[in-house]
């Protein structure tokens, strides 16, 4: 409970920011969320895991594929653990079960007492309704020298079908109340959650976000009407700001409840309208300046582009890799929250004089620098990407890619002063730098280069 405890103080906090509605909004997500719990043997269950947000698909495994991107669903190949941890103790591991069964009379009885015969532990239950049947999805404890299909194969047997099973982790412990209630407040208390909040309830899946004006959002909003659609293995809503948010999984269709869930969700970042952090650190750089790093959003794209006027043409050819025209037509993604996070560099007197962007690309994530020549070669830059990557590492993402020129020795120093393993690789003439997070690593990301001096 204190899971629930903490996401309700954080989002009752705003007081009256948070009317009735939106409150609704909330109500509804919740209730799509209750499920039913059962066990065949009473067991002591670890301590929830901390929800720190969208957990990208291992590396090797694309996005949208079986649990091994070859095999199809209910099959594990030896000797490999895509997701889960591990035997979690006593030789038992988790996993993740959906199947479909009869709506009759006894036959979920008969599949849970096949699941007992095998020694596999029922650690909760979901149950989604549908017109030919209900979709179960189970949370399971099973010997570890069981495999996916060996579980799929006990399944079928006992009448399920459609199985589909993947590997779990401490992450799938909280129960899906505490969970959606605590995404709706991420959500609350930041514009730029919705995209990792939408990853975290649907698990493992692609988002896009079709900007509105867009050829390909002509092409997709037509086919969908105001309360949203879902077909099969995509789900289409509209956004709050205009435009379409397309979620596909391939691997594992969505369910009504499902859908339900993820247009609450929506529903209530759109209600609230846009909002960010307010946070913000005052930092003094080597050579004594002061300068405030903080958030921002689609309402600071004046004081961007006027940063952008300023510079030179070299510094924003090395930024957007080639001759670039008015900024009008990529600040306003660039400073979306819908497409990422965006941290900015302010003088005392209020003027922007650096941008970081930290941009949703699919199931990757990319950083992007441009500070204005004036203030280059102050730190400025690795200050902004080391607080960028810090960001993607609460996130859960694996990497951060950065797309640059050779010549972009700023760049190219930002990133290896990260202290972070680096993997360089030339596309088509583009310098592409990947720094990987992994945990051995994260506590490496962290600015030094401004000594703080106070927050507001």
């Amino acid at each position: 409970m204190s899971d629930v405890t903490d996401a309700a103080a954080h989002l009752f906090a705003h007081g009256p920011a948070v009317p009735a509605m939106v409150l609704a909004s909330v109500a509804a997500l919740i209730a799509t969320a209750g499920f039913r719990t059962r066990r065949s043997r009473r067991h002591g269950q670890a301590p929830p895991a901390e929800d720190t947000g969208a957990r990208p698909p291992a590396a090797g495994r694309p996005a949208g594929s079986g649990p091994t991107g070859t095999e199809p669903a209910g099959t594990e190949p030896a000797g490999t653990e895509p997701r889960g941890t591990g035997p979690s103790r006593n030789g038992s591991a988790l996993w993740r079960m959906r199947t479909t069964v009869r709506d009759a009379p006894g036959s979920l009885a008969v599949l849970c007492a096949a699941l007992a015969d095998r020694r596999i532990d029922i650690l909760s239950l979901q149950t989604h309704p549908l017109a030919e049947g209900t979709v179960d999805e189970f949370l399971l404890r099973a010997p570890g020298e069981l495999s996916g299909a060996e579980l799929a194969d006990v399944v079928t047997t006992a009448g399920g079908a459609r199985t589909w099973t993947e590997r779990a982790d401490a992450h799938d412990l909280v129960d899906a109340p505490t969970r959606v209630l605590a995404l709706a407040a991420r959500t609350a208390l930041d514009a730029a959650e919705l995209p990792l909040a939408l990853r975290q309830l649907l698990g493992r899946c692609t988002i896009r976000s079709l900007p509105a004006g867009t050829s390909a959002e002509a092409a997709t909003t037509g086919a969908v009407p105001p309360e949203g659609a879902f077909e099969d293995t995509v789900l289409r809503l509209r956004a709050p700001e205009g435009g379409v948010i397309s979620v596909e999984r391939p691997h594992l269709p969505f369910t009504p409840a499902e859908f339900a869930r993820a247009r609450a969700l929506v529903e209530l970042d759109a209600r609230l309208g846009p909002r960010i952090p307010r946070g913000r650190d005052v930092l003094t750089l080597p050579e004594g300046s002061d300068i405030t790093v903080r958030r921002v959003d689609t309402r600071d794209v004046p004081a961007a582009k006027a940063m952008h006027e300023r510079c030179s043409a070299r510094t924003l050819g090395l930024r957007y890799h080639g001759p670039v025209g008015d900024a009008d037509r990529y600040l306003n993604h660039l400073l979306s929250p819908r497409f990422g996070r965006t941290l900015a560099v302010q003088t005392a007197s209020g003027r922007i004089v650096g941008l970081g962007h930290l941009l949703w690309d699919g199931d990757e994530t990319e950083v992007a620098l441009l500070v204005e020549d004036a203030w280059q070669r102050r730190g400025i830059g690795g200050e902004l990407l080391g607080r960028l990557v810090a960001l993607a590492a609460e996130a859960g993402c694996e990497s951060v890619y950065a797309v640059t020129q050779a010549s972009n020795t700023g760049m190219v120093a930002a990133m290896r002063g990260l202290g972070l393993p680096l993997d360089y690789r030339i596309e088509e003439g583009i310098l592409v730098v990947t720094a990987r997070l992994d945990p051995s690593a994260r506590s490496a990301a962290r600015p030094a280069r401004g000594e703080r001096v106070g927050r507001e």
